[in-house]
């Protein structure tokens, strides 16, 4: 369904800013940082704004009266919180207003092969918001990005997502991160796939696109908009 919507379309700059979740999730981010940010999603019409849970009340506010999603970053960097606590942070979340929830895979189940704790947990939080999934496909193997696709599908998730700002890829291995995207959309078929972290240009958005993403996640939003 996605690869005929994108042969169908241009990519111009509406369409790719359609795609693009721009996003601040540091941790020194301050008020301004993250009016900035909604300031900018506004001026270009992204997707979405992907910030942690702290500012998702701000977040919400800012774009009210617009329909940019609210997209919220739970238990980063490798999903280690308890079941209970990833659920009460996505209620949280869903109270303070977002519409998103990108939710870390426990990167420690994975390897462990727990994946019957894994499911359990995510359809647990599936149920809360629609979700997007950060397997860190950057750590895995071929074998569990596959694996890890078919999990995130199975939870009833909107979207399986590569990574967090903690991705071991750097940028000149985007092409192993595009590896990775074909790897998932084999594991989830149907579903949306966001490709994250290190995607920093234009040509970066046109490889993960050929790849197979569908969203783009990046703090580097603006810069992809000028190189048009």
């Amino acid at each position: 369904m996605f690869k005929t919507k994108f042969l169908l379309k241009k990519i111009d700059e509406k369409f790719v800013a359609s795609l693009i979740d721009h996003t601040n999730i540091e941790l020194s981010a301050t008020k301004a940082d993250i009016k900035k940010l909604c300031e900018e999603a506004i001026h270009y019409n992204f997707r979405g704004v992907d910030v942690r849970p702290k500012y998702v009340k701000l977040v919400a506010q800012e774009l009210k009266g617009t329909k940019i999603k609210v997209v919220v970053l739970i238990d980063a960097p490798i999903g280690l919180s308890s079941s209970s606590e990833r659920i009460k942070a996505c209620k949280k979340a869903k109270a303070d207003g977002a519409h998103e929830l990108d939710v870390v895979m426990n990167l420690v189940d994975i390897k462990y092969e727990k994946w019957n704790k894994i499911l359990k947990d995510l359809q647990g939080i599936s149920k809360i918001l629609p979700t997007k999934v950060i397997i860190g496909s950057g750590y895995l193997t071929d074998s569990e990005v596959l694996k890890a696709a078919e999990i995130v599908k199975k939870a009833g998730a909107i979207c399986v997502k590569t990574a967090t700002e903690k991705d071991p890829l750097e940028h000149r291995e985007l092409a192993e991160k595009a590896h990775h995207l074909k790897l998932m959309k084999q594991g989830a078929p149907g579903l949306e796939i966001k490709a994250s972290a290190r995607i920093g240009s234009l040509d970066d958005v046109k490889l993960m696109l050929k790849a197979g993403a569908t969203i783009i996640g990046t703090s580097s939003g603006v810069k992809i908009m000028k190189g048009f």
